[in-house]
């Protein structure tokens, strides 16, 4: 989420006649993550969030975010719910660009977890990845493992300075390629659980949002990426592994859904692509977005120290003690 694309009281006026809703009386940008624009829309009684989609997103892939999340929705997993027009369409034209609302979902995001949000978590992601597994639906990961290559390629490194980092980063990505697991148990992934993409209300975990990421994949790179961005403390200026948290994160998981040992051999591998994966986009993003955007750049420094502990650890047990 970031702003990229301004609006006015013109854009409003199509939402309010496109849609079944209240009227829109204010709206505001919302300046978390990176990728879509998005605001918080508010009518007298109601809110809603607009999504518009940049150039990450393919315009022929937005209709699978839609019916995953309507999908979700009805499968009571909790998260926000694609509205359709007057038209019975999900999507409509904003700025000459392809946008959609969705229903506001309560709660909001920690800035720190415990370990019983961890549990809570992986109970989740397991229900989820339940659900998924049954949908007909099909997209690639735009952000997988054969993607990190090309967007190694394309991020400006401003000096030379930079070099070292430069090989350090291909050669881990040439290690990873190589010992990639094969045929893993796969389904739908929501491919970006950040801790901001999860709600507590009341201290109970609420729901997920920020499905853009959505694809199909390893439902084990799924808990990968959760371990990097929901498992690590950071104390003394440094990223710590909390190995409780991902004790937990397991736990709840295993909970509603197994894992096989063959998933488990595969989990430092997966954390290291995941790991590549969030250092590489940081870095992107930290040497190509337009000074003028309205977006927070995330440090790429935290995923290269959390990259280094993957490279220092082997085992299942390692993640666990």
């Amino acid at each position: 989420m970031a702003v990229y694309t301004k609006i006015n009281q013109k854009e409003i006026n199509i939402i309010n006649k496109s849609f079944n809703i209240d009227k829109i009386k204010s709206f505001k940008g919302i300046k978390q993550g990176i990728e879509n624009t998005n605001y918080i829309l508010k009518s007298k009684n109601k809110k809603y969030i607009l999504t518009i989609f940049e150039k990450r997103v393919l315009q022929k892939e937005i209709p699978f975010f839609m019916k995953l999340m309507d999908n979700l929705n009805n499968s009571k997993i909790n998260c926000p719910k694609p509205l359709k027009t007057k038209s019975n369409k999900y999507l409509i034209k904003l700025k000459n660009k392809t946008a959609c609302i969705v229903s506001f979902l309560e709660g909001k995001d920690k800035k720190i977890l415990n370990i019983n949000d961890c549990y809570a978590i992986g109970k989740t992601i397991a229900r989820m990845h339940v659900v998924t597994n049954k949908i007909k639906l099909n997209r690639k990961n735009s952000m997988g493992i054969r993607n990190l290559k090309p967007l190694l390629e394309s991020i400006k490194f401003k000096s030379k300075k930079y070099s070292n980092l430069k090989v350090f980063l291909k050669n881990n990505l040439i290690d990873i390629n190589k010992n990639w697991p094969k045929q893993l148990p796969k389904g739908i992934i929501h491919g970006d659980l950040f801790i901001d993409n999860i709600f507590f209300k009341k201290n109970k975990l609420s729901g997920i949002i920020d499905f853009y990421f959505a694809a199909n994949d390893y439902f084990m790179y799924e808990i990968a990426i959760c371990i990097n961005a929901l498992c690590f403390d950071y104390k003394n200026r440094k990223f710590q592994l909390n190995h409780k948290k991902i004790k937990n994160l397991i736990k709840g998981y295993e909970s509603v859904k197994k894992i096989s040992i063959k998933e488990k051999k595969s989990i430092n591998i997966l954390c290291r692509g995941a790991a590549l994966r969030y250092l590489l986009t940081r870095l992107y993003d930290y040497s190509n977005t337009p000074k003028t955007a309205l977006i927070k750049i995330k440090d790429p420094n935290e995923y290269y120290q959390k990259l280094l502990s993957h490279n220092n650890l082997s085992s299942f047990k390692d993640y666990l003690n």
